[in-house]
């Protein structure tokens, strides 16, 4: 009966924590960020390894989690995905999503290895993401099933393109968005043509940040990868500008987590 009453609660009172959830041995709590630790099955360590990278045995993960998380429902997931410049891991870059994703309710994702690699290539990413995600629906099977967007700054808003059209190849994610700030390059086109994830791809919301001042990613680059998605069929491509340089505006990325949810309906 204890149990029983504990799932009704969990179930009606999405403002308050429940207690007792937890990821990988490390409890749970709603408004909090919580780091786990996880293996590396060897099917994902044979990725890893290509170009001759060391053999990644276990991984970490940085993961906040809005106020009134309960595994038992259903979360939209934000993976973010860093630069390989300066030697930046996603965990580093997840500070700058934290607060919006928080605001905007969802969960926010970033991996790396305990290791690092020779090349930080993309199969290393994908590798360990993979790894990441496997270790927590091992813990929550029904996360399987949540949305996730993928989002990234300059380097990693690339990676994070190409990372999101392999593992919607694969059908392991259901993917509702791509947040890809100061972007020089459309990545997205090419791996939707490299990898062939389906004519659904093409339905996926894109947000476009661009500063108004950025030297690395000018707003005519901006310009060029919108009109190249465009060509390519993406059918919602959003391009916004800002006041200032090379950087996350996070305002913009609380607007595109929400405008994502509009788009995709859930």
């Amino acid at each position: 009966m204890r149990a029983l009453l504990s799932i009704y609660l969990c179930s009606w009172l999405p403002l308050i924590a429940c207690q007792g959830a937890t990821l990988v041995g490390q409890p749970v709590q709603g408004g909090a960020t919580v780091e786990i630790r996880f293996p590396v099955a060897k099917p994902f360590q044979d990725i890893a390894v290509q170009g001759g990278n060391p053999r990644p045995e276990a991984g970490r993960a940085v993961l906040t989690f809005p106020v009134g998380f309960d595994p038992a429902r259903s979360w939209p997931i934000l993976i973010v995905t860093s630069t390989s410049d300066f030697n930046r891991t996603s965990p580093m870059d997840a500070q700058w999503y934290r607060g919006p994703a928080l605001a905007a309710g969802w969960v926010l994702f970033a991996s790396d290895a305990l290791v690092r690699p020779r090349v930080d290539s993309t199969q290393w990413r994908l590798a360990i993401l993979a790894a990441a995600l496997e270790s927590m629906r091992k813990q929550w099977p029904q996360s399987a099933k949540w949305p996730v967007a993928f989002g990234g700054f300059s380097g990693g808003a690339k990676r994070s393109a190409v990372l999101g059209a392999m593992l919607a190849k694969t059908g392991s994610v259901r993917t509702v968005g791509f947040f890809l700030s100061g972007i020089n390059e459309d990545r997205l086109s090419e791996a939707y043509k490299d990898y062939k994830p389906g004519g659904d791809f093409l339905e996926i919301p894109i947000w476009l940040s661009s500063g108004q001042s950025d030297n690395v990613a000018k707003p005519h680059d901006h310009d060029r990868v919108k009109a190249s998605l465009e060509r390519t069929g993406f059918k919602h491509v959003r391009l916004e500008r800002f006041s200032g340089g090379h950087q996350v505006k996070q305002d913009q990325v609380g607007r595109a987590l929400r405008w994502f949810r509009e788009v995709g309906k859930f």
